[in-house]
Parts: C-alpha cells; structure tokens; sequence
C-alpha cells in the first residue's frame, strides 16, 4: 500500500533524498483558496538537526520502520557502551556519538529507549530522569549571594550540577537528563 503526506504523525519515521527524519510536529492545513498541504517539523535520526518542511497534501512518500526497544546500560567498552535486551540477554555495542551529552546521567542498570533500523542503532533516549549519588559539592554558606541559593556539585558519573545549598555529599538527588537540571533529593 502507498503512504502519502496525508499519513504523516507525531513519530512517522521518513525517508527524504536517503536520509531518515522523524516526524516531532505536524499539521494538516486546508486553505480556502489553493491546495492542501501538511507542514512538519522533522528532526534528522542521525544528526538531531530540526528543520520546517511542507509537503503537498496526497504527495507519496517513503515511510520507515523503526524498531524501539529497551535496552539496558551495563557498561563502557572502547568508544562504545554496552546495552543488554533484557528479553533476549543479547549484548548490543552503541557507539558514543550516538549517546552524545546524555552520557553525563549514564549509570549502570539504566533502561534506555533504543531506536534501530535494519538492526542499526538510531538514538539513544533516557529516561527522563535518574537519581545520581553526589561525591563531591561545597558546604552551603547562607548569607551574601550573587544567585537563588544554588552551588555546583559533582555526580558519581562525572558531570556537575547546581544543587541547592542544604543538599550534602553523599546524598541521592534526581536530575533531569534533558538539562541537567535538579528535581528533589531521594529518600535513602
């Protein structure tokens, strides 16, 4: 069956000039006069880069199928971390460029979203948040301040977050992987 523009989503996986694009906003838009068209915008698979696209209303088109399954981190092999199908306890080696700067709130027994086609790797999707161990921060001083009551801390995987002053080391906060942003301490 031939897909056409009038098929795209919020997801839909396209090939454009052999490149593979997902769909992350669409609209259908019928003007009074002319013809219809839906206007998109895509983010490259490969190179995250996003863009605005339009296509004709009815204009065939090459959708892809996108495998997504969840994989779990075990560890850091070279320049690949290896994941481990949970279901199947097969190993798969995802190359560090494909996990990018998400590789800051990486830690061991994390279950990422792993999107493949033709059984290669696409991206690489953390959950939204995860709780990361402080080894190192200041003790918070209260008095004259510059800024909201926040100062830097370091993480058991490396990466340095502001954390607000009564947060010690040794404690469990969440952070967002998305920003590196704190969300709250965890209760240990």
């Amino acid at each position: 069956m031939a897909q056409t523009s009038n098929d795209i989503k919020n997801g839909s996986v396209l090939n454009l000039d052999g490149q593979l694009w997902t769909v992350t906003k669409f609209q259908h838009v019928k003007p009074g006069k002319g013809p219809a068209f839906v206007r998109t915008t895509i983010k490259n698979v490969l190179s995250g880069k996003i863009v605005d696209r339009t296509f004709n209303a009815g204009m065939k088109m090459e959708f892809e199928t996108v495998d997504n399954r969840t994989l779990q981190y075990s560890y850091e092999e070279g320049d690949s971390y290896v994941f481990m199908d949970m279901t199947t306890y097969d190993q798969v080696n995802i190359p560090k460029e494909l996990v990018g700067d998400q590789s800051k709130y990486l830690i061991e027994g994390t279950d990422c979203i792993v999107s493949f086609h033709d059984d290669t790797a696409l991206s690489v999707e953390l959950p939204a948040s995860v709780s990361l161990k402080i080894t190192a921060t200041e003790p918070g001083v209260q008095g004259n301040r510059s800024n909201a009551g926040t100062k830097p801390a370091t993480v058991e995987t490396g990466a340095e977050i502001q954390v607000p002053l009564f947060v010690g080391e040794g404690e469990t906060v969440k952070v967002d992987t998305r920003d590196g942003s704190y969300l709250g301490r965890e209760n240990n």
